[in-house]
């Protein structure tokens, strides 16, 4: 190839320009296409609705009715009049009595017995306020009037018989024992003499309840042991 000899007349140099400038041609050209391609014929047909009959359903209401129901009639009363004439004698007649008292009225005055007393006594209690007591002592002297009073039996010792005996006894409002039994016993002979000897006990001071002297129940064991 032939070189020229001056810069003007040589094309190589100016040959970045000229593929610029295609380039921006053709890039041109490329979205010029795509914009008459996509581009709608009528874009105020777009979002129209057509002429439809819409008609815009109305929902009632509902609402629950919580009024109470009415109350029921009232009974009809019928009311019966008995006509009665004048010559008719009325026997329901009120009686009334004189009771006005004079000088002269008795009035009987009711004793109440003694026997009232002993009833409300027929009620037994286990504790009480203050409980009975053995010639102005406790429950341990007693004791000692037991162990002082007591005979054992020449049967029950010829047989070699012992052993415990539980007697239960109440003391009532006056101070006496009554219902003595054997609770718990160990032959006959020996019952017999344990119910014996707390019979013969003389007067308890009785025991109180408010106040109020009541019958207290209590079970004593007795204890028969050979020498």
């Amino acid at each position: 190839m032939e070189i020229k000899k001056t810069d003007k007349a040589n094309l190589e140099k100016s040959r970045g320009i000229f593929l610029q400038i295609g380039y921006v041609v053709a890039l041109g050209i490329v979205l010029l296409a795509f914009e008459w391609g996509s581009r709608p014929s009528d874009l105020n047909s777009l979002g129209e609705l057509g002429d439809m009959d819409l008609e815009e359903e109305i929902i009632p209401i509902t609402r629950q009715q919580n009024e109470p129901p009415p109350p029921p009639p009232p009974p009809q009363t019928t009311e019966v009049i008995n006509i009665v004439e004048d010559d008719v004698e009325i026997e329901d007649e009120l009686i009334l009595d004189d009771t006005e008292a004079d000088q002269d009225t008795e009035i009987d005055i009711v004793e109440f017995d003694e026997e009232d007393e002993e009833v409300n006594e027929q009620e037994v209690f286990f504790v009480v306020e203050d409980m009975p007591t053995f010639q102005g002592k406790s429950s341990d002297a007693f004791r000692i009037y037991i162990q002082q009073n007591l005979k054992y039996p020449i049967i029950a010792q010829e047989n070699g018989i012992s052993g415990r005996v539980f007697v239960q006894f109440d003391v009532n409002g006056k101070g006496n024992i009554t219902n003595v039994i054997v609770v718990r016993g160990v032959d006959p002979s020996i019952d017999k003499e344990a119910v014996r000897v707390v019979k013969s006990s003389p007067k308890w001071t009785p025991g109180k309840q408010r106040g109020r002297p009541v019958r207290v129940r209590f079970t004593f064991p007795i204890v028969f042991q050979l020498q």
